[in-house]
């Protein structure tokens, strides 16, 4: 049984995972968001064989979520779509340094440039504030549901 290309799922969910599900790629997404620009840095932060590195740079270029000057030592820049994943981002650390960091604690802590204070993800919150797990949503077919979706999810469109 063949790979299931989430490429052509009509999920949108699925199909970012064509995109960010492959193990590199949120991590290429990390250093830029730390500010890292040039092939040779990338390479280095993360241990990545070069041509793994140019496969996941050349996807996320392809993609829109960086976009790579001219020249042999181009710089790779986040654009609109890759900086939108930015809360995301912070959402997955924010669980990974909860489950997954060290017993001494995260590994590395963002800070607000101008103010100094730490930069977090904040839980989903009600509109009276307080927290939202799974159980306290609702999923409820969208404009682009397809009516399998609809029968499945009932309710009207969100």
């Amino acid at each position: 049984m063949g790979r299931t290309d989430f490429a052509r799922h009509r999920c949108p969910v699925a199909r970012s995972m064509a995109v960010l599900g492959e193990r590199w790629a949120i991590l290429v997404l990390r250093e830029a968001f730390y500010g890292t620009t040039r092939f040779d840095d990338f390479q280095r932060h993360l241990g990545i064989a070069p041509n793994i590195l140019s496969a996941r740079l050349r996807s996320l270029v392809a993609h829109g979520l960086l976009e790579r000057g001219e020249g042999p030592r181009a710089e790779y820049r986040l654009t609109e779509k890759g900086r939108d994943f930015f809360p995301a981002y912070l959402a997955l650390k924010r669980w990974a340094d909860r489950w997954m960091a060290p017993p001494e604690g995260p590994v590395v802590v963002l800070r607000e440039r101008v103010t100094g204070e730490e930069v977090t993800a904040p839980p989903p919150l009600g509109r009276d504030g307080r927290p939202l797990g799974p159980e306290d949503v609702r999923a409820l077919p969208g404009p682009g549901a397809s009516p399998a979706l609809r029968a499945r999810l009932g309710g009207a469109d969100a």
